[in-house]
C-alpha cells in the first residue's frame, strides 16, 4: 500500500469514516472474527480441536493454592473459588483454532452497523438457567450493570459500553461511546450474562439477596456445570448438567465430559506436589523449573502411570517480570530501573537454579509477529515518528538487549554499569550504602511474594543489588493477603506476567493505560502514566486492518520495553505438566489453548488399566 504520513495516520486511526465496513456489515451474524473471514461456516458440526464422540463420565480432580470464601466470581472483595464461572454462559464463545473468533453461545445471532457504534445480541429461544427459566434480555441488561458495578475490572473492561436496551422479544443491543472500535462486539460477546430473577429475589429463608455481596451458597447459573458441594476453602464440587439447554450446539459438541469436576485447595505448593504423587488429584501444570527436572523420578513415573507432557501453542509467550510499582518516587527515574535489570544475572540464574529451562524474554510480545524486531521501519516508523519527542531515542537508534551475565568478568561489568546508572538518576554511595544525593535516604526496596518457591530466585538478586548498597528485604504473604496488596497497590517490586492476546485491543488501556494507573484492581501494576503509551493503545483499538495493528503493537511494544517499567524475566518452551493416565485427549489440538477441562474425557479403559496396574 502507499505510505501513509504519520500525521494522516493518527486522523484515521482515531476517527474512522462513517461507511466503514463491508455491505454486509448489519447482516445478522452467527459469528464475529476481528480481522478476516471466520474459519467455521455457519453449518459447522463442532470445532476441529474436540472429539465429537467424546463419551461422558468419570471425575477429573484438580488443585488450586489458597483458599477461597466466595462463590460470586465477578466480585472484587473476596476471594473467588477456582472455575466457579463455569456455571454460567456467555452470549458468545471463543474458538480456540482462531486468534481473534467468536461464536454465537446464548446468543443465536449478533448484528452491528457499519461504524461499529451499537451490536444488537438477539438470544436463542432454547437458552434456558438451570431452574427452566428461560434467558432474557433483562437477564443481559441486569449483568452489564451488575458486573460494572460489582469489579473495577468490569467497570473498566466495558467503559464503553454506554447503554443496553431490550430491542426485541429475544434481542437486547448495546450501545457504544464511540465510533470504529471493531473490537467492542466481540468484548460485549464474551460477556458473563447472569440470572437476574434470581439475584433479586429471595433464598428459602425470604432473607433477599444481595449480589454485591459475598457468597458461599451455590449461584443459579445456565452453562454446563452446576455447583454441587463446597467445603469453604478446601473443595469445590462441579456436576455436569445432564438437561444443559446447549449441550448440542456446534460450539459445545464434544466439549464438557467430565461428570465432575472437583477442586482441592493446598496452602503450599510443596504439599500440592506430594499430594499429586500420592494420586490426590490428576493434572499438575508445573511452575518450578527445579520440580520439572528433579521431583518426578518415582515409581508411578517410571512406570508409565503418570505422564508428563509438555504443550505447545502459537500464543505469545507471557511477559513475566519484576515489576516496579513506578508510584513510588525512587522508582521514578528509568535509569533507576535499568539500573536493577543491570544486577539481574539471568544466565547465572538460568545455569544455577533453573536446569537451563528457560529463554530470555525481552519483549511483551514474544515469540509472535506482533514483537518488536530489530529497528522500527515502515508504517511502525511512522508511527513512532509522530511521538518522536515523547519516547525514548533508543527506539529509533538501538535493538532492545537484556544484559547478559553468566561468568564473573561479565557479572562485575553490569555491575559497574549500574552504579553508573544510579549515579546519572541521582543516588550516591556513602558509607557502603546508596543513598539519595538529595536527601541522603538509602535506597530500600521489599520484594512482596506470594510462594516461598520464588524466594530461591530472589535471594540471590538481593546479594547482587545489595552490593550495589541498597537495602533489599523479602516479604511472603499469603495469597488472600497478596491479592489485597495488589489490589491497593501498596508494594515496592512484585513477579506478575501478562497473557497477550494475539489480536491485542481494549485490554492494554488496563494493562499501561494512564486512566487504569490509581484504578485499584486494575492490571497497570506499574503504574504507568505516559502519553506516547496511552496514543499507541488508541491506535491498537481503532486499528482499520491487520496491518495497522501489528505496526502499532510492535510500536508499543518498543515504547514499554525502553521505559524500563520492569525486569523481564524467562518463558519456557511450553506448558509443562503431568498427569495420572486415565484421560483422553483429543488428537488435533487447538493453536490457542490446551483444551484441558474443557475437550479431554475420562478414559475408562486407561483407569481401568492403571487400577489394576496399581493393585
Amino acid at each position: 500500500m502507499m505510505p501513509i504520513r504519520a500525521a494522516c495516520l493518527l486522523v484515521a486511526l482515531f476517527a474512522l469514516a462513517a461507511g466503514f465496513g463491508d455491505a454486509r456489515a448489519q447482516e445478522k451474524r452467527y459469528g464475529l472474527s476481528l480481522f478476516g473471514a471466520l474459519k467455521y461456516p455457519a453449518d459447522f458440526k463442532n470445532f476441529d480441536y474436540v472429539n465429537p464422540n467424546a463419551p461422558k463420565g468419570g471425575v477429573l480432580r484438580i488443585s488450586a493454592l489458597g483458599t477461597f470464601d466466595n462463590l460470586n466470581p465477578f466480585l472484587l472483595k473476596g476471594t473467588a473459588a477456582s472455575l466457579s464461572g463455569l456455571i454460567y454462559d456467555t452470549l458468545m464463545v471463543n474458538s480456540s483454532d482462531e486468534p481473534s473468533s467468536e461464536y454465537g453461545l446464548l446468543a443465536e445471532t449478533v448484528s452491528y452497523p457499519p461504524d461499529y457504534s451499537s451490536a444488537t445480541f438477539t438470544l436463542r429461544p432454547e437458552a434456558r438457567w438451570h431452574d427452566g427459566r428461560p434467558v432474557t434480555p433483562d437477564d443481559v441488561i441486569f449483568s452489564l450493570k451488575a458486573l460494572k458495578e460489582g469489579h473495577p475490572r468490569y467497570a473498566y473492561y466495558y467503559a464503553n459500553v454506554v447503554k443496553a436496551e431490550k430491542t426485541g422479544e429475544r434481542s437486547v443491543t448495546f450501545t457504544f461511546d464511540s465510533k470504529g472500535n471493531r473490537e467492542l462486539p466481540l468484548i460485549v460477546g464474551q460477556m458473563t450474562v447472569l440470572p437476574k430473577h434470581y439475584w433479586e429475589g429471595s433464598d428459602d429463608s425470604g432473607k433477599k439477596r444481595d449480589f454485591f455481596s459475598t457468597t458461599l451458597v451455590p449461584p443459579l447459573g445456565s452453562g454446563p456445570y452446576r455447583i454441587a458441594t463446597v467445603d469453604a476453602g478446601k473443595t469445590l464440587s462441579l456436576r455436569r448438567v445432564e438437561n444443559y439447554w446447549g449441550k448440542d450446539l456446534p460450539v459445545n459438541v464434544g466439549r464438557h465430559n467430565f461428570d465432575e469436576i472437583r477442586v482441592e485447595y493446598f496452602r503450599d505448593s510443596t504439599i500440592a506436589l506430594e499430594a499429586f504423587k500420592a494420586d490426590q488429584f490428576d493434572v499438575r501444570f508445573e511452575s518450578s523449573a527445579k520440580n520439572w527436572a528433579t521431583a518426578y523420578d518415582f515409581p508411578a513415573r517410571k512406570r508409565g502411570d503418570v505422564v508428563r507432557e509438555m504443550f505447545t501453542t502459537k500464543n505469545a509467550e507471557p511477559m513475566q517480570a519484576f515489576v516496579f510499582n513506578t508510584r513510588r518516587k525512587k522508582f521514578a527515574d528509568p535509569k533507576t530501573r535499568l539500573a536493577f535489570n543491570y544486577a539481574f544475572d539471568f544466565e547465572w540464574a538460568n545455569k544455577n537454579l533453573f536446569y537451563g529451562q528457560y529463554v530470555r524474554t525481552d519483549s511483551y510480545f514474544a515469540n509472535s509477529e506482533l514483537a518488536a524486531t530489530g529497528l522500527p521501519e515502515g508504517l511502525e516508523l511512522e508511527i513512532l515518528e509522530s511521538l518522536k519527542d515523547k519516547v525514548p531515542p533508543q527506539v529509533f537508534t538501538e535493538r532492545f538487549k537484556n544484559p547478559v551475565g553468566g561468568n564473573p568478568a561479565a557479572f562485575r561489568r553490569n555491575l559497574r554499569k549500574a552504579r553508573n546508572l544510579l549515579r546519572q538518576a541521582g543516588w550516591v554511595i556513602k558509607d557502603r550504602k546508596l543513598v539519595e544525593a538529595a536527601t541522603g535516604e538509602q535506597m530500600s526496596v521489599e520484594f512482596l511474594l506470594v510462594s516461598p518457591a520464588f524466594e530461591r530466585v530472589v535471594l540471590p538478586y538481593k546479594r547482587n543489588l545489595e552490593r550495589l548498597g541498597i537495602r533489599v528485604s523479602l516479604r511472603t504473604v499469603d495469597p488472600s493477603q497478596y491479592r489485597n496488596r495488589l489490589k491497593d497497590f501498596e508494594f515496592d517490586i512484585i513477579v506478575s506476567s501478562w497473557q497477550q492476546s494475539l489480536s491485542p485491543g481494549n485490554e492494554q488501556r488496563n494493562y499501561w493505560g494512564s486512566v487504569s494507573a490509581d484504578r485499584k484492581g486494575s492490571r497497570n501494576l506499574a503504574g504507568i502514566k505516559n502519553p506516547a503509551i496511552d496514543k499507541l493503545i488508541e491506535l491498537i483499538i481503532f486499528a482499520k486492518t491487520r496491518e495497522q495493528l501489528v505496526a502499532a503493537t510492535r510500536a508499543l511494544d518498543r515504547v514499554l520495553i525502553w521505559n524500563h517499567y520492569l525486569v523481564p524475566q524467562w518463558h519456557s518452551k511450553g506448558l509443562r505438566s503431568a498427569r495420572w493416565n486415565r484421560f483422553g485427549i483429543p488428537r488435533q489440538r487447538p493453536d490457542y489453548g490446551i483444551g484441558f477441562f474443557d475437550t479431554w474425557w475420562y478414559d475408562k479403559q486407561k483407569a481401568l488399566a492403571l487400577k489394576n496396574a496399581r493393585s
